[in-house]
C-alpha cells in the first residue's frame, strides 16, 4: 500500500471514532448540562473535520507532475497542515468565548453515571486514537497525520480535566466547568498556533534533520574516489519528495568519463537508499602538488584564528596560472561575512602573493 493511502486510511479511521465520541458526549454534556463535556464535542468535531483535511490533502498532493508544477504537488500536505491549524485554532476562540460566559453565567449541572463513562472511555479512546495517529504519521513523514495526533493527545488531557471537574461537582458541588473549559480552550488555541508555526516553517524552508545530512555525507564518503562531500542542499517538495545538491571532491586527474560513471553511480545508491534525488557538481583537488598542500596548509592556519568560518573546502591551486580558488562557510550570526573573507585573502597573499583569488562565501545550509 502506498503512503497516500495510507494516510487516507489511517485518517478515515480517526474521522469514523471522533463521529462516535462527537455523537456521544454531546449526549452526555446535553442531559448533565455540561459546558465542557459540550465544548469536548465540539472539539472532537473539528478533529473529524482535520482528518477529512487530511483526506483531501494527501490525495491532492499524490496528483502527477505536470507543465505548471514539475515538481509535483506534495507541499499541498503542508497547506492541508495550516487548514487543519486554522480549525484547531477556530475550535480553540470559540470554545474559550463560551467558557468565560459560563463562569459569568453559572448554570446547574447534573452528572449522571453515563456521562462520567463516557468521558471516562474517552480519555483512553483518544489517547489510544493518539498514538496510533501520530505514530503513522512520523513513520510516513505526514505533517498533517502528526498534527492531528497531537490534537489528539491534547484532546485526552481533555476529557481528563472534564472528568476531574465532574468529580470536583460530585464530591463537593463547586461548579469549575467553565475554568476547566478556559483551560481547555487555553491548549486548544497553544495546540493550534504551535502546528501553524512548525508548518509554515516547513513552507518557508528550514535547516534538513541532521541526521539525514550526516547520513547522506557519510554515504557518499563512503566511495573510494570521493575525497569529501560538501555544499549539501535538501530542498522539500513535499515529504514524499526530495531534491538535494552537493558538490563532491575528486583527484584532477579523472577523465570526464570516469566522472560521468562516479556520479551516475552514486545518485542511483542515493535515490535508492534514500530516495533522495541528488544533482552533484565536482571539485578537484591536487594533493599531489607539495607546494599546494602546503599553501592550503597555512591557509586553514589563518582560517582557525576565525570562530565565525565553520568550514573551508573546494581548495585548487593552479600552479601555471598562478590562481587560489576555495569556498569557506561562515557563520549566519556573523556581522560582516564579507569583511572575513577579505581579511582572510590579505593574510593568505602576504605568504603567496604571487596568486590570485578567488573566495565564494558559502552559507551554512545543513550539518
Amino acid at each position: 500500500m502506498d503512503r497516500s493511502k495510507i494516510i487516507v486510511k489511517t485518517s478515515i479511521k480517526a474521522i469514523i471514532v471522533n463521529i462516535l465520541l462527537v455523537i456521544f458526549k454531546a449526549i452526555a454534556g446535553w442531559l448533565s448540562n455540561s459546558i465542557a463535556i459540550i465544548l469536548d464535542a465540539v472539539n472532537n468535531l473539528s478533529d473529524a473535520v482535520s482528518s477529512i483535511v487530511t483526506i483531501v490533502g494527501a490525495k491532492l498532493a499524490n496528483k502527477a507532475p505536470d507543465k505548471e508544477h514539475p515538481y509535483g504537488h506534495g507541499r499541498i500536505e503542508y497547506i492541508a497542515a495550516v487548514f487543519i491549524a486554522l480549525i484547531i485554532l477556530w475550535a480553540g476562540l470559540t470554545s474559550f468565548k463560551e467558557s468565560v460566559e459560563k463562569i459569568i453565567n453559572p448554570a446547574d449541572v447534573n452528572y449522571s453515571a453515563i456521562s462520567i463513562t463516557v468521558v471516562t472511555v474517552a480519555i483512553f479512546v483518544k489517547y489510544f486514537l493518539a498514538r496510533y495517529v501520530k505514530g503513522v504519521g512520523k513513520k510516513y513523514n505526514s505533517q498533517s497525520l502528526v498534527a492531528s495526533g497531537t490534537d489528539a493527545y491534547f484532546d485526552s488531557v481533555i476529557a481528563l480535566s472534564t472528568l476531574i471537574a465532574a468529580i470536583v461537582n460530585l464530591v463537593w458541588g463547586l461548579r469549575i466547568e467553565g475554568y476547566v473549559g478556559v483551560l481547555i480552550s487555553v491548549l486548544i488555541i497553544k495546540s493550534g498556533l504551535e502546528i501553524l508555526k512548525d508548518t509554515l516553517n516547513t513552507v518557508i524552508g528550514t535547516r534538513a534533520d541532521s541526521e539525514v545530512s550526516t547520513k547522506l555525507r557519510n554515504r557518499i564518503n563512503e566511495f573510494e574516489e570521493v575525497y569529501g562531500t560538501y555544499d549539501l542542499i535538501l530542498h522539500s517538495y513535499g515529504p514524499a519528495k526530495i531534491i538535494g545538491a552537493a558538490n563532491i571532491q575528486v583527484d584532477e586527474t579523472m577523465t570526464a568519463r570516469q566522472i560521468h560513471g562516479l556520479t551516475k553511480k552514486i545518485q542511483n545508491v542515493i535515490y535508492k537508499e534514500f530516495g533522495i534525488i541528488l544533482i552533484l557538481g565536482i571539485y578537484a583537488t591536487n594533493e599531489k602538488d607539495e607546494q599546494a598542500v602546503q599553501i592550503e596548509k597555512d591557509l586553514r592556519a589563518i582560517i582557525a584564528e576565525y570562530k565565525e568560518i565553520i568550514q573551508l573546502h573546494g581548495f585548487y591551486a593552479n600552479s601555471e596560472k598562478k590562481t587560489i580558488n576555495f569556498d569557506i562557510i561562515i557563520d549566519f550570526s556573523a556581522d560582516n561575512p564579507t569583511k572575513i573573507k577579505d581579511e582572510v585573502i590579505e593574510k593568505i597573499k602576504e605568504k603567496y602573493p604571487e596568486y590570485k583569488y578567488y573566495v565564494v562565501i558559502d552559507s551554512d545550509f545543513t550539518d
